[in-house]
């Protein structure tokens, strides 16, 4: 086998002044606390190349995922299915459908993302990638260590006695009676999958399963408290690249241990940065000599009821005296409806002792939690946040229990089927399987 290397780059993608910030929901951009970035990693030697990509936006949907994923493929000389796109998904970040955008600004609603701005963040990503082709290091081993994350995530989901939602717990809630609810269903473990030269240590990919927001709306630019460990363990070692990949989170937030008061920031950030450090504490590295790389294009079915419809939603678009942010979402829908027939992609990096699986849109800690127990002798890393292009992906009862994410959910109820058989034969690979 030849040696495997490994490059590894970064890119501002701080938005302008004035842009939109999620979706042009909120505040515009007033200023920058802490800038975004677009990081990753190419893994070379084992086949076609892949990238792994995570940026400190909120969402890449549809057209803008798929686009930014094409140009990252032919800067890295491989296949779009072999490169997994991510956001971190603070909410004081721009938050991209290009697709949605022109149908906004046809309607002639507020705008939701600058397209120029857009196209010159995904052109110098790749030109980043490129140049950084020529600086990829040599690695033998693989890593692997977990850390608790303690008092940061919490269900957003608070059930009541009769099985259905009785509070929804946001990222910042203030009502002291809600956050005394128990701590619910989450995944209290950062996990963190590195990659050495011998006892070199290169780059650290940590995941880790919540909302990553403290506070937003105020247009002030932030990575926010997950962004913000990252460069903070990045301090530590500065020849260590760090990479943040938010997990199956959609159904988890801080709201049980933030109010929302600023000075809660930095609380968050030490709390997920300390589980960054007792993971690698934690690590165990293994000899590699390859990887298996193994993809599912998957289709998750439309929402049936007519309010999520083409027609309705068009209505709603059109509608002059409709919140911005109301339109936006019918744009989102009427994008997403318009895709059609075009799957996205599920992946899987196995490194055999370690597997990195690489999931769309918000999808819910039940699927993380279920990918874990598929590998119960091995490390299973869950990225999520790929393409958002449905939304969040609750499980099939939630749409039952209801609360918050069923009601923008573009995604139906069948999809938690389909995703989980498709989790399966990534994860536990009949012989023959696709890579």
């Amino acid at each position: 086998m030849p040696p495997l290397h490994l490059a590894t780059f970064a890119c501002d993608v701080t938005p302008p002044l004035g842009h939109p910030l999620c979706g042009g929901w909120i505040e515009p951009v007033r200023g920058v606390d802490d800038p975004l970035e677009a990081l990753g990693v190419v893994l070379l030697g084992a086949g076609k190349p892949v990238v792994l990509c995570a940026v400190d936006w909120c969402g890449l949907r549809n057209e803008a995922f798929r686009t930014w994923r094409a140009t990252l493929a032919d800067a890295a000389h491989t296949t779009p299915e072999h490169v997994s796109l991510h956001v971190v998904h603070p909410h004081n970040a721009p938050f991209a459908d290009t697709g949605a955008e022109r149908l906004i600004a046809a309607a002639g609603a507020p705008h939701s993302l600058d397209l120029a701005f857009f196209d010159d963040c995904v052109k110098r990503s790749a030109d980043a990638l490129r140049a950084s082709l020529m600086k990829a290091k040599r690695f033998t081993h693989v890593g692997h260590g977990s850390g608790k994350v303690e008092q940061v995530a919490s269900s957003r989901r608070v059930l009541g006695p009769d099985g259905t939602v009785k509070f929804t717990r946001y990222s910042a809630t203030k009502d002291p009676a809600v956050r005394a609810e128990p701590e619910g269903l989450i995944d209290p473990h950062l996990r963190t999958l590195s990659l050495w030269d011998g006892d070199t240590p290169l780059a650290a990919l940590h995941f880790y399963a919540c909302h990553p927001m403290s506070y937003y709306g105020d247009g002030r630019v932030t990575a926010d408290f997950c962004g913000l460990a990252r460069r903070k363990r990045r301090a530590d070692d500065p020849a260590v690249v760090q990479v943040y990949f938010n997990g199956a989170g959609g159904n988890v937030t801080a709201g049980k241990y933030n109010d929302g008061a600023k000075e809660n920031r930095p609380v968050l950030r030490d709390r997920v940065y300390a589980g960054m450090v007792a993971a690698w504490k934690d690590t165990k590295r293994t000899p590699v000599s390859g990887w298996d790389w193994r993809s599912e294009a998957v289709k998750l079915p439309p929402r049936r009821e007519a309010a999520f419809g083409a027609e309705a939603s068009r209505k709603l678009l059109d509608d002059p005296k409709a919140t911005a942010a109301r339109r936006a979402n019918a744009a989102f829908q009427l994008a997403w409806l318009k895709r059609a027939d075009t799957p996205i992609e599920v992946n899987c990096l196995d490194f055999g002792a370690v597997a990195g699986l690489f999931l769309p849109g918000e999808a819910f800690v039940e699927y993380q939690l279920a990918a874990q127990k598929l590998r119960p002798d091995g490390a299973v890393c869950v990225a999520a946040y790929g393409d958002d292009g449905p939304g969040y992906i609750p499980t099939a009862k939630a749409f039952l229990e209801g609360g918050y994410e069923p009601t923008v959910a573009l995604a139906g109820p069948d999809s938690e089927d389909i995703l989980l058989k498709a989790i399966r034969r990534l994860l536990v690979p009949e012989k023959g399987a696709k890579k």
